[in-house]
């Protein structure tokens, strides 16, 4: 029997397989499963930047309530019922997963500021997670904004979070950023223990008949594959860093 066993993150794993974050980790007995058909270990489903930020909003409003006291932004974000966990919810499931298997379960955060994650992060590691995934994006809408301004706000988040928690941190990074292999280097020098290659964001779409904006979510395809496997080439061997590849993987060929 070949030997498969690896490490990722500073964990030893058996084997080079990890489940990404998916809504299918969203059941114990999908976890249970996933561990029983070789998983090496899971990235449980994101928790949202938004979910807290929401979270924030309704108990502000029982404080608070007949006064204008939060921001008129929130009122775009989605209602609180529309996200599967509150994010007591999800640490609590956290424990559950945790002691539903053998394999280690990472905690994965969706966001792109500061925020709540530092306070979040230490209660994830509290609950049992054996690592954070960090599933960041950076959507620049501002013309005054730069991309080094960009960069240096994903560094500071991933500073912040590496500084409060002793579990290793992961960054699940877009592809949209001009030079990869130094904003890597950089991630690494914050305290990042790895990164992930890439993330995918789901697109809204128009419907030119009800004139409204629709979300849209489109499924990987094996072509996405190939820029991952790339980028990785290009930055393995030159940093002190963990590289996973996630998106575009369909079939045993391509994990192998």
């Amino acid at each position: 029997m070949i030997d498969l066993s690896t490490k990722y993150l500073g964990l030893k794993l058996n084997g080079p397989i990890v489940v990404s974050s998916t809504p299918l980790s969203e059941s114990i007995d999908n976890v249970r499963r996933m561990e029983d058909a070789g998983a090496s270990a899971i990235v449980l489903t994101s928790l949202f930047e938004e979910q807290l930020a929401l979270e924030s909003r309704a108990l502000d409003e029982d404080l608070s309530r007949g006064t204008e006291s939060f921001a008129e932004s929130l009122g775009y974000l989605p209602d609180l019922d529309d996200y599967r966990m509150t994010h007591e919810v999800y640490l609590e499931y956290l424990r559950r997963a945790k002691g539903a298997v053998r394999i280690p379960v990472l905690a994965s955060l969706n966001g792109a500021t500061t925020g709540g994650w530092v306070r979040f992060a230490k209660e994830a590691e509290q609950a049992g997670a054996d690592a954070i995934e960090l599933n960041t994006y950076a959507l620049a809408t501002d013309r005054s904004q730069t991309s080094a301004e960009l960069e240096l706000q994903l560094l500071e988040l991933v500073d912040s979070v590496c500084r409060a928690v002793k579990v290793p941190v992961s960054v699940k990074l877009s592809q949209s950023f001009t030079s990869l292999p130094h904003l890597v280097s950089r991630l690494d020098d914050a305290g990042a223990a790895g990164v992930a290659l890439f993330n995918r964001f789901y697109q809204p779409d128009f419907d030119i008949e009800a004139l409204e904006v629709r979300p849209s979510l489109h499924f990987s395809t094996p072509s996405e594959l190939l820029p991952r496997l790339h980028w990785a080439a290009i930055l393995f061997g030159h940093l002190n860093i963990d590289l996973a590849i996630t998106g575009g993987v369909h079939s045993a060929e391509d994990v192998i």
